[in-house]
Parts: C-alpha cells; structure tokens; sequence
C-alpha cells in the first residue's frame, strides 16, 4: 500500500461534492461507528447548505448524545489534523473495509481517505486537506423513526 503517489488509474467519479461537508460526513460516520456501532451511514446526502446521515439504531439518540457527537466533531475540526490518501488493491483491503459497497466495475486501485486518526474509508470524493478548513459543524436536526437515526448537518464559515 502507499501514501500519497502519483494517482493510479481509477474510475471516474460522477460527483462534484463540497468538500467541506464530505470531510465532515465522513468525521460523522467515523464517531457514530465508534461510539455507537452501527457502521456508516446507509443513506447520505451531502450538500454545501446542508447534509443528512442515516443510521441503523435501535433506540433514538439523546439530546445529549448528539451534543456531544457536534462537540467532539467541532474538537477535532479545531484540531486541524491532515486528511490524506492512501491506493491499495481490492485484495490488500478487502478486510478492513465493507467492499459490497463498490461499484461492479470499481477498478482493482482503490482510494482510502483518512481523517487523522479518527476514519478511513473507500471513497472517490474531494475532501479538504486539514479538517480546520472545514467550518463550524452542527447538528440542526434529527429524529428517529423505526429504527433510522436521521442527523441533519450544517456548516457555518465562522462560530
């Protein structure tokens, strides 16, 4: 595996997220795994004016949960840590990571973005290169229904 080469060949990626916000996403999905040992969100939609994760939960989180899921991700936002890319071969990683979730024609290269210390996962997207540059991070709403754990996010330039 190596860090940061040249970039191999891969598939094209039809997206043009903000980056910002997917850094972020993926800060989210990293905690919520590890607090809360439900993997990553099964449903996203990651925007510039607003993003919302969802997770299989069986009880709803608390008011206080979610407080301290916005306050550690604001910590480590303030921490400014590097984002950084790794390439490997499906087979190099295919036991640290979910791989159902590649595409059928995903190439043999992938891409692992890491967030520090605080997650790695496959994906193709633009993210920033420190998580300082990503703002101030909110959660402005949530609710649970049936076992789906919904967290709107916001991002604020300034707090």
């Amino acid at each position: 595996m190596t860090q940061n080469p040249q970039a191999p060949l891969l598939n094209s990626h039809n997206k043009q997220e903000y980056p910002p916000a997917h850094t972020a996403e993926h800060l989210l999905n990293g905690l919520m795994d590890q607090t809360y040992h439900c993997g990553r969100a099964f449903s996203a939609h990651v925007e510039r004016q607003k993003s919302k994760l969802d997770y299989h939960l069986p009880v709803p989180l608390t008011q206080e949960q979610i407080q301290a899921l916005e306050d550690r991700i604001n910590q480590i936002i303030a921490e400014d840590v590097e984002v950084w890319i790794e390439y490997a071969t499906q087979a190099d990683v295919a036991q640290r990571f979910d791989m159902s979730r590649l595409p059928d024609d995903a190439s043999e290269t992938v891409r692992i973005v890491h967030v520090g210390p605080y997650d790695e996962c496959l994906c193709a997207g633009q993210h920033v290169s420190h998580t300082g540059e990503i703002g101030h991070f909110r959660i402005s709403s949530s609710r649970w229904l049936e076992g789906v754990q919904r967290l709107v996010f916001r991002l604020d330039a300034t707090q």
